[in-house]
């Protein structure tokens, strides 16, 4: 179900990295489980490859309404089911053989106004995925400077985070900013003219905001560790990431889930060496070939990693392990 967060998809029912994602869990067959169902792209090439169920999980109500139109061709092997995917071992109902994973924000997101998730389009300030709990204008107008700056750096990777803060504190003193055109104003104020090709000043604050909003890294986190123990042994896990900060906690997970962690100090004691829970079938995250990106140039920042479960028993692993930022984003005046 994922986009890019620099690019409005222009095809939007073109399922990233599909064609690489199948011929890595081939053969496809069994119980699967996509925990990003979205437009169903993935859902629907599973059960053509082969899979013999598949349930989609999504906590967005409009994914699972817009699936109603098409979802009974594929009878009672098409599961829908609302939830988050941090969840998704107790959305499975058994053990799986596959889980595929499309990280970020959707298409008909985007393309839809209301929902508040694109600075390219005028309306309300929203940007919440399962359209529940506290909104992106509750958190840009109620959140304090430091809390907001902290937000944009660590999620968004701004260098001018603290510029932007202080100015989005300014200008809802004046006046609530309630309008996403105007939230990009403010931050495109702060930051220099775009030469032709970069992205939009706002694109990074627009992305750092949406995953506070929806918690977007401690739900992939805790969606990893869901898989690993939702999968039998040989299942295999799919992630499809779009942004370096979440490919960065997916490699650390499949890192250390498979025993090839690095020592981070060569001084320090070796570590007992640890079963590995997965092996890994991508050596390395794969990206879309010539042939993608001519047809669906929204995949460009895609990438792909792959891995089979093994016997060993499921393990937790920490948050800070896995490189999610150390802050507490809800503090602060709300």
């Amino acid at each position: 179900m994922a986009h890019s967060d620099q690019e409005i998809g222009r095809n939007p029912h073109v399922p990233v990295l599909l064609r690489p994602l199948l011929a890595a869990v081939a053969p496809v067959e069994g119980d699967w489980l996509d925990g990003t169902f979205g437009a169903g792209g993935y859902a629907r090439g599973l059960l053509e490859a082969g899979a013999a169920r598949v349930t989609g999980v999504d906590r967005d109500p409009l994914a699972l309404q817009m699936a109603a139109a098409w979802a009974g061709v594929y009878g009672d092997r098409l599961r829908l089911v609302a939830g988050r995917f941090s969840e998704l071992d107790v959305h499975a109902g058994g053990a799986l053989d596959g889980v595929v994973l499309d990280l970020g924000v959707s298409s008909m997101q985007l393309d839809r106004a209301e929902r508040g998730f694109s600075f390219q389009k005028d309306g309300p300030l929203d940007m919440r995925m399962s359209q529940e709990g506290e909104s992106a204008a509750d958190l840009v107008n109620g959140a304090d400077e430091g809390v907001l700056a902290d937000i944009l750096y660590h999620y968004g990777e701004e260098r001018a985070s603290r510029r932007i803060a202080r100015a989005i504190v300014e200008a809802r003193a004046v006046e609530p900013i309630t309008s996403t055109l105007r939230l990009a104003e403010i931050v495109a104020k702060c930051l220099p003219r775009p030469k032709p090709g970069q992205s939009h000043p706002a694109t990074r604050s627009f992305q750092a905001i949406r995953i506070a909003v929806n918690t977007e890294f401690d739900e992939l986190a805790e969606g990893l560790q869901a898989a690993e123990r939702a999968l039998k042994p040989g299942g295999r896990l799919a992630v499809v990431t779009f942004h370096s900060l979440e490919d960065r906690i997916v490699k650390r997970f499949f890192q250390i889930a498979s025993g090839a962690e690095a020592n981070a100090n060569r001084y320090a004691p070796a570590r007992a060496d640890q079963a590995a829970r997965f092996e890994m079938i991508t050596k390395k995250a794969v990206g879309p070939d010539a042939a993608e990106l001519a047809e669906n140039p929204r995949s460009r920042s895609a990438k792909l990693r792959v891995a089979r479960r093994t016997s060993v028993p499921a393990a937790r692993i920490a948050p800070a392990a896995l490189g999610l930022p150390q802050f507490q984003p809800k503090k602060g005046r709300r």
